[in-house]
């Protein structure tokens, strides 16, 4: 057993956590980051990384099927199971490598085990062989991020049943796949399974796939897996799961079975109905601190809790839950516990992009919760059919969607169904934080031939202004005697 003295300790080495001891080692602190598995958290090890590395295999993949219509011959691609599993353990132990690099660098001790709170100002770390380390702290960050949510009617075995930690491993590929959820989890893992050569249907219980996104966008995206042949269901709900053997049976009823009970056959099942936050064996009452009916906790723009010394950030915070709002959450924390009064998180929006192919990226309101606050909306639309660039790269299937408000002009979300949709997103999060107007966008001028500058033809379109499409006819006023 060993007793640490510190200035700081970091519950959970993910991309919040790792950030917030980073910062925390750059600012001078004594700080120590715990972590029951792996630094990089479920990002670096389960999560963003290896997914996004399994997508590209996919994207890869598709490209070379399609080679012939840039008049090229390509052979047709074998997918070597062991060796894209390789690529993706190399690019995770790539990652995982460079935070213990930068750790190392910024004085940042890395403690494995498992934390509990003794106090507000101590926790006990249960080590794998079996001992116990004590850490006393002036200040105590709880970053323990999420996990795949478990429903009791769908036994999860890891190889027949499976979640997305299971996925992640391509432990095999197979014939006919069933993901049970059409969120974003649920979606990138179906384009990769479908480029590796399953066939795939996804069952969504709800009217759309990815709910919440603008609607256009969500139907959009999902004419374009089905046309690269994933079933979508809609409206549909999944009973009872039935192991036999190698096979697992599967009923489903809803709009997509016409009402009616239906049976069918799959090699694995996905089940991807989201995420629940981490917080039952850190003993939240020994500091003062209980979950919400959601199990999140509650926390200021400081990112305190009620307990002044501690903090929480990431998925522990509650929606939405993604890495990248956790990281900027983990500096505002650290930069708080070193005294800086003005640092918040206080972002005017937070991005979320979807690996699909091709990908999708959203930021700020959709048009229907725009309109749902009560706004008149002006919206400008590009299809990528027109973008010059997107010709060059064989690609026409998307679109870029933009949302403003008809009576100020200023953009009030940007909506993008496109490939390197996750990297043309941040014009939209720069111009929702300078509060830019959809004129401004439309004026600032783009670089041709490229996709960004198909940002501004939407920007164009919305007043009436666009050059490479067809300008839609302004609607009609009534007169007035």
């Amino acid at each position: 057993m060993a007793e640490h003295q510190v200035d700081a300790v970091v519950i959970g080495a993910g991309p919040g956590g790792y950030h917030a001891a980073i910062r925390l080692g750059q600012l001078g602190k004594k700080v120590i980051c715990v972590d029951r598995d792996e630094v990089g958290g479920v990002c670096l090890n389960w999560g963003c990384i290896p997914t996004k590395a399994l997508l590209h295999v996919g994207e890869v993949i598709r490209h070379i099927e399609n080679a012939d219509a840039i008049g090229l011959t390509v052979a047709k691609p074998e997918v070597n199971r062991e060796g894209v599993a390789k690529f993706k353990s190399d690019v995770v132990n790539a990652n995982v490598g460079g935070v213990k690099t930068l750790f190392k660098a910024n004085g940042v001790e890395f403690l494995y085990g498992e934390a509990s709170f003794k106090s507000p100002t101590e926790i006990q770390v249960k080590n794998k062989d079996g001992g116990a380390d004590t850490i006393r702290a002036a200040s105590i960050v709880i970053a323990t991020g999420s996990a795949p949510v478990d429903v009791k009617a769908w036994p999860r075995d890891g190889e027949a049943i499976i979640n997305s930690d299971d996925a992640v491993r391509v432990a095999r590929i197979p014939k006919k796949l069933l993901v049970i959820g059409g969120g974003v989890i649920g979606l990138e893992f179906a384009t990769v399974y479908a480029r590796m050569g399953a066939a795939v249907l996804v069952v969504e219980m709800m009217p759309q796939i990815l709910t919440g996104t603008d609607l256009e966008i969500g139907k959009a995206l999902g004419r374009i897996l089905k046309k690269q042949g994933v079933a979508i269901m809609l409206d549909t709900k999944v009973g009872q799961l039935e192991k036999s053997g190698s096979t697992v049976r599967a009923t489903l009823n809803g709009a997509g079975t016409g009402g009616k009970d239906e049976t069918r056959e799959f090699d694995m099942v996905l089940v991807a109905v989201g995420r629940r936050p981490i917080t039952d064996n850190l003993n939240l009452p020994a500091a003062g601190l209980a979950t919400d009916d959601k199990g999140f906790i509650a926390v200021d723009q400081q990112m305190r809790t009620k307990v002044p010394n501690v903090f929480a950030i990431g998925d522990v915070t509650g929606q939405p839950l993604l890495a990248h709002r956790a990281m900027k959450q983990g500096v505002v924390a650290a930069e708080v516990i070193a005294g800086d009064k003005s640092a918040a998180f206080d972002p005017v929006a937070v991005p979320n992009c979807v690996y699909t192919d091709p990908e999708v990226a959203t930021v700020g309101l959709s048009e229907e919760e725009a309109k749902a606050k009560g706004y008149e909306v002006r919206i400008g639309k590009f299809p990528l059919a027109a973008s010059g660039r997107a010709r060059t790269m064989n690609e026409s299937d998307g679109m870029l969607k933009l949302v403003g408000d008809a009576k100020s002009d200023l953009l009030l979300g940007m909506h993008i169904l496109a490939p390197q949709a996750e990297s043309l997103i941040g014009e939209g999060v720069i111009a929702l934080e300078m509060g830019a107007t959809l004129e401004d966008i439309g004026l600032s001028v783009h670089p041709h031939p490229t996709l960004t500058e198909s940002i501004m033809d939407a920007a164009e379109a919305a007043h009436g202004k666009a050059i490479h499409i067809v300008n839609p006819k302004p609607k009609a006023v009534a007169a007035t005697k």
